[in-house]
């Protein structure tokens, strides 16, 4: 027996009705954006996904070094080690962006045994792409306790076949529910000697995209555990207990993941609102000064805080290196980029005109309030670029 998917409440199919509004609306907004608008969120999207996700299990990067990765380019700043898990999850990641729609997949143990060999290829001692052979104990680092106790390792195969029937069941039920329990069921079974977090919260991206609405990166919610990491530990302890037990009830788990669904997706709105703001100031900037259009994405990277590295200049827009180096020369003789370093390792930041907009485009950002209490209060929350007539 697995964890069992819970009786919802009214609050929760309230709940659930205001994420699928939000869903629909950042659905609506990502249609109307321009490719170059559009593939900057996913990209910025994709790789706070990928820095949250991994920071949870204490490989660290910055956003920027995230983003590096995510263009395939190796940062000198990282530890190897982190950027071997980081390719891995991206690795897995694409997998399933890929795969997301494709009406020939099918979710089995075997695919989930594929994407851990993804993820972990890097090194074979942790046993990539096979079910664990022995105990397993999640221990608190600092005080070295056991917080938790897998099931023994000889039922795993047969709970794997149970998670898989559980997601596969045709029965309506709405896919965040389901996404959850995946989550939940994946991170109790432990089924592997190392990843599971990573691929439980790969797996429930996977699950929820499948309704079609949106895209992976943009129905994952990685970034937001990453940034409520304490929380996350917290709930699962609290619904775990210590030891397997599937007869302990998924629902605070459940409502857990609702409240992350429902202000990550906020937050998509919020920051697919202050990009269209940067990209109009961008536009300005490339107008009044007569430059090449493609210096617009150079631009609003700095502006977000990137660094303006020529490879992927060059790369992005189809153009040599010395026009690239010509191009960004030319933004810091206009006072909106610094140089920082000397000839293969240079790249480029944002000056104070462009740390100006930036202040002013994230100035007065709304708090995201937890969607249950705007039920229990009959409220509603105002976000930039939602009609709430």
């Amino acid at each position: 027996m697995i964890y069992q998917i819970p009786r919802l409440g009214d609050e929760d199919r309230h709940v659930l009705a205001l994420i699928d509004d939000q869903r629909n609306l950042l659905k609506h907004h990502l249609a109307q954006a321009p490719h170059r608008w559009l593939g900057f969120l996913r990209r910025n999207t994709f790789a706070r996904a990928l820095q949250g996700s991994n920071s949870i299990e204490g490989y660290n990067a910055t956003l920027d070094e995230a983003a590096a990765i995510v263009d395939d380019a190796r940062p000198e700043t990282v530890a190897e080690e982190t950027v071997k898990a980081l390719i891995g999850y991206r690795t897995a990641m694409t997998y399933i962006l890929r795969l997301h729609n494709d009406p020939y997949f099918t979710l089995n143990t075997q695919f989930i045994r594929s994407l851990h060999f993804m993820m972990l290829s890097h090194d074979l001692t942790k046993l990539p792409g096979q079910w664990r052979q022995g105990p397993i104990y999640v221990v608190n680092e600092p005080s070295k306790e056991v917080v938790y106790e897998g099931p023994d390792y000889a039922l795993v195969p047969a709970l794997a076949d149970e998670l898989m029937a559980q997601l596969n069941d045709g029965r309506a039920l709405d896919l965040l529910v389901k996404g959850a329990m995946a989550h939940l069921n994946l991170t109790m079974i432990h089924p592997f000697k190392d990843g599971n977090g990573r691929m439980a919260r790969a797996l429930q991206t996977l699950v929820i995209a499948q309704d079609g609405i949106l895209s992976p990166e943009f129905s994952s919610i990685e970034e937001w555990l990453g940034r409520n990491t304490q929380d996350y530990y917290a709930i699962l302890a609290a619904v775990g207990q210590g030891k397997w037990n599937p007869h302990h009830d998924a629902l605070p788990w459940v409502r857990f993941c609702l409240k992350a669904h429902y202000q990550q997706a906020a937050t998509l709105i919020r920051r697919n609102n202050e990009i269209g703001q940067a990209w109009q100031r961008a536009q300005s900037l490339v107008t009044q000064h007569r430059l090449p259009q493609r210096m617009e994405l150079a631009l609003v990277d700095a502006i977000f805080g990137f660094r303006v590295r020529s490879s992927r200049y060059k790369t992005e827009h189809d153009i040599s290196e010395f026009v690239a180096s010509r191009d960004l020369k030319k933004l810091c003789d206009l006072g909106f980029l610094e140089p920082v370093g000397d000839k293969r390792g240079r790249y480029y930041v944002a000056a104070e005109p462009l740390k100006t907009i930036r202040a002013e485009i994230t100035r007065n950002r709304p708090k995201i309030p937890d969607p249950y209490d705007i039920i229990a209060t009959g409220g509603q929350m105002s976000l930039p670029g939602v009609d709430q007539s």
